[in-house]
């Protein structure tokens, strides 16, 4: 039996998480990219043989990575220089040339193998790469979550294999063109999530030699790997608090793990010391951000939160009454997600709102029924969209939706205090992206949203909009009003 060991240090859904911050309590520092690299060095140093990928999602999220847009988290990821990355969906969000810039400007290979442009059937980014190690050859390849098909919605150039069957035959078109050499190891990087992983397991056959899966998207938290297929699943959460790590032995007569121990790493200044030259070089980063963004633009009576997309907050409730009563519409449909904070105020900056709602879209007014507006809230609040993984809204005052998690049913739904009737006109008011995505998100089509008395454009800029409405709005709160109830 010949056998080695290997380290394989893994991140996922960073975006943009390069700062430490101060455990509450404990006067510890935790998180952020210096001391990640001052671990990652340290494990480097002291073991054979380490790799480090990340399965998506680097960029968004931070307001250094919006001001640059995402080429300060690419030179930053220069520095930490990982092995081997996957794309997420976010790193579509400044564009698909933006992407391909980026691309271009990292010193580490991006892998997709699912990604296609249409017209010459041709994979958009680098499939696979084989990484050679104290001498066994390792293949990595990167799949994508239909996320990303969202993005890039409105551009008939590309299409990508999105289905967990079409991925698992992407797999194994890799694979099966590469089994000839001696692949010692086969890792899949995937951002689909972690139940769309387990799935993915189940599909692949045991002839394409998949070890592992190192996923993203889902932000899951491991006590251990799952198993499944012969096949091990991990994720590292979200940011950079943590940093998951295999410690694999692989023989290379049977291409196969043999042994293995995972753990999920805190990271804090007891594990390892700051790396000063990546603290400095975000820095540089960090202060022209904050020249231009530490200004106060409004305080709040207290502080707000958003600790869940999928359920009512009090910063959200916040941001949907704002844009509700520009659009003066019945229902304002604010995508959960927008909101990138779990916390802001009592003071905001203009750091702190840019940071909250980083993404600027336009909203637009639909005119919709009473039946087809019930249809929407059934789809929003059914328990399977509640996963961490579904398109989750925050609603504004005035409205009340009652869903029963036991009858799986919109039992109430009322507007000011009147329940909503199959036939009455109302009015609603969505992002772009969530027009552009309807169908998935919203289950109702674009043509059902334009054909009652045409839409109104309420602004190009939603993230302007927002801003004129807090500086204008002193000493504002909110609270959990019930707007949107779960019975079991």
């Amino acid at each position: 039996m010949n056998t080695k060991k290997f380290t394989i240090l893994h991140s996922n859904d960073m975006h943009g998480d390069f700062l430490a911050e101060v455990n509450e309590g404990k006067g510890e520092l935790i998180g952020g990219l210096s001391l990640l690299s001052g671990y990652i060095n340290k494990v480097r140093e002291v073991e054979e043989n380490v790799i480090y990928v990340i399965s998506g999602d680097m960029v968004q999220g931070s307001i250094i990575d919006l001001e640059y847009k995402g080429i300060s988290t690419i030179e930053i990821m220069n520095y930490l220089a990982p092995d081997v990355v996957s794309l997420g969906n976010h790193e579509f969000d400044y564009g698909l040339p933006h992407l391909l810039f980026l691309e271009k400007m990292a010193n580490f290979p991006i892998v997709n193998a699912n990604l296609y442009i249409n017209k010459y059937n041709k994979r958009m980014m680098q499939p696979y790469i084989i990484i050679n190690k104290a001498g066994f050859d390792i293949l990595f390849t990167g799949i994508i979550t239909e996320k990303v098909m969202d993005s890039i919605a409105q551009d008939k150039l590309i299409s990508s294999f999105v289905t967990l069957e079409e991925a698992s035959q992407e797999v194994g078109r890799i694979t099966n063109a590469y089994k000839n050499d001696d692949i010692d190891l086969t890792i899949l990087l995937t951002h689909i999530g972690f139940d769309s992983d387990v799935e993915l397991a189940k599909m692949l056959k045991p002839e394409w030699g998949v070890d592992m899966i190192i996923g993203g998207h889902s932000h899951t938290m491991l006590e251990q790997p799952e198993k499944v297929n012969n096949i091990l699943i991990a994720q590292a959460g979200v940011g950079t608090n943590q940093i998951g790590r295999f410690d694999i032995v692989v023989d290379d007569d049977t291409n196969s793990i043999v042994d293995y121990n995972w753990q999920l790493i805190p990271i804090d200044n007891r594990l390892a010391k700051p790396d000063k030259k990546m603290e400095e070089f975000i820095d540089s980063f960090k202060e022209e951000v904050d020249r231009k963004y530490n200004t106060i633009i409004c305080k709040f009576s207290k502080k707000l939160t958003h600790p869940k997309r999928e359920i009512e907050t009090t910063l959200g409730n916040l941001l949907a009454d704002a844009f509700c009563e520009t659009s003066q519409c019945d229902v304002m449909f604010l995508g959960s997600g927008s909101i990138r904070v779990t916390e802001m105020g009592a003071p905001v900056t203009l750091k702190d709102f840019i940071s909250c709602f980083p993404y600027d879209d336009s909203l637009t007014k639909y005119s919709v029924t009473g039946k087809q507006l019930k249809k929407i809230f059934s789809h929003i609040m059914r328990t399977e969209n509640r996963d961490g993984e579904g398109e989750c809204y925050q609603i504004n005052a005035g409205v009340q939706a009652i869903y029963n998690d036991s009858t799986k049913c919109l039992e109430t739904l009322n507007i000011k205090g009147n329940l909503v009737e199959d036939t009455t006109t109302y009015t609603i008011c969505m992002q772009g992206y969530h027009f552009n995505n309807s169908p998935t998100y919203l289950n109702i089509s674009n043509e059902e949203l334009l054909e009652k008395d045409g839409p109104k454009v309420v602004t190009t800029s939603a993230q302007q909009v927002l801003e004129e409405f807090l500086r204008n709005n002193q000493n504002i709160c909110r609270d959990i009003e019930g707007r949107l109830v779960y019975k079991t």
